[in-house]
């Protein structure tokens, strides 16, 4: 392939100045608010643009092994470990990468506190609110395993941890909605941040989007950074790269049963999996035809 030619699809497109507009706006935010950003590696591992991202964000945060080691390796700054639940024959090695560890449990940081005595260590905190309308993805559904709600249960811990996670946003482009958990949170938790030094806020706020009143969401981190004196994180994945990266393909053939259809070189499965999983229809573009 020459330097000048077009790459053989299906592969995805990243528009480093689109990508740019969104780590000016979590600058923005860094700035006003006072609160870190942490890219989370669940939602975007492409390091190819990680020396552009690390000029905007704090550090990484994980959800495996492999993503921690990842973050250490190829983003650097702050690198905080999270898993559900880590086994006996990672925690070592996920020791070794972090600067902060996050468990899920009460019964994991039992567990693996002794393991974890070099470094940060903080607990998941379910709130019992999110702002997913699909269960799936919705962390405070019924039964959910994701975090601990007892305070009660979470007081006499507070030696050994000195922060939280609560990660109960997705796709929250709704700054009310936010606004009325947060505060929720602050009622039920309260007790506990007064302690804390620390809490990660999580991801699925989508503050880079268009029009989201991001003067107010600062004013609220650090509303909430102020009231409880804690150093607020957040963890901004798709609101990192939303509208910088396409998945270009090729139309390999047309046909009409009952609709125009065309069909493409990539899959689903392969390629758009959260389509297939949250039932949703990709966006196409150019989209100028007279059919959809």
């Amino acid at each position: 392939m020459s330097a000048t030619s077009e790459p053989r699809t299906p592969y995805y497109l990243i528009d480093r100045s689109k990508l740019l507009d969104n780590m000016r706006k979590i600058d923005i935010v860094r700035e006003r608010s006072g609160a870190k950003s942490l890219l989370a590696l669940k939602c975007f591992a492409t390091w190819s643009v990680f020396d552009l991202m690390r000029e905007h964000m704090d550090g990484t945060t994980s959800s495996s092994l492999n993503e921690v080691r990842l973050g250490r390796q190829r983003f650097g700054g702050e690198t905080h470990a999270y898993s559900v639940a880590w086994a006996d024959h990672e925690i070592d090695e996920a020791v070794s990468h972090a600067d902060k560890i996050i468990f899920n449990s009460i019964q994991q940081l039992e567990r693996f506190c002794g393991n974890a005595s070099g470094i940060v260590r903080g607990l998941r905190l379910n709130p019992g609110v999110s702002s997913s309308s699909f269960d799936l993805a919705d962390p405070a559904r019924p039964f959910s395993r994701l975090g601990e709600w007892d305070a009660v249960r979470i007081m006499p811990l507070m030696d050994r941890i000195s922060g939280f996670m609560i990660h109960n946003n997705c796709e929250n482009s709704d700054f009310a909605l936010f606004d009325a958990m947060l505060s929720q949170i602050e009622e039920r938790f309260g007790e506990l941040l007064k302690r804390a030094e620390w809490v990660s806020l999580g991801g699925g706020i989508h503050f880079t989007g268009d029009d989201y009143p991001i003067d107010d969401f600062c004013e609220r981190l650090k509303r909430f950074s102020d009231t409880f004196g804690v150093q607020v994180y957040l963890e901004p994945g798709e609101a990192s790269i939303t509208k910088s990266t396409t998945l270009e393909v090729t139309v390999l053939d047309t046909l009409f049963n009952g609709k125009h259809l065309a069909v493409v070189d990539s899959s689903i499965e392969a390629h758009m999996l959260d389509l297939l999983i949250y039932r949703e229809s990709a966006r196409i573009a150019p989209n100028e035809g007279a059919h959809e």
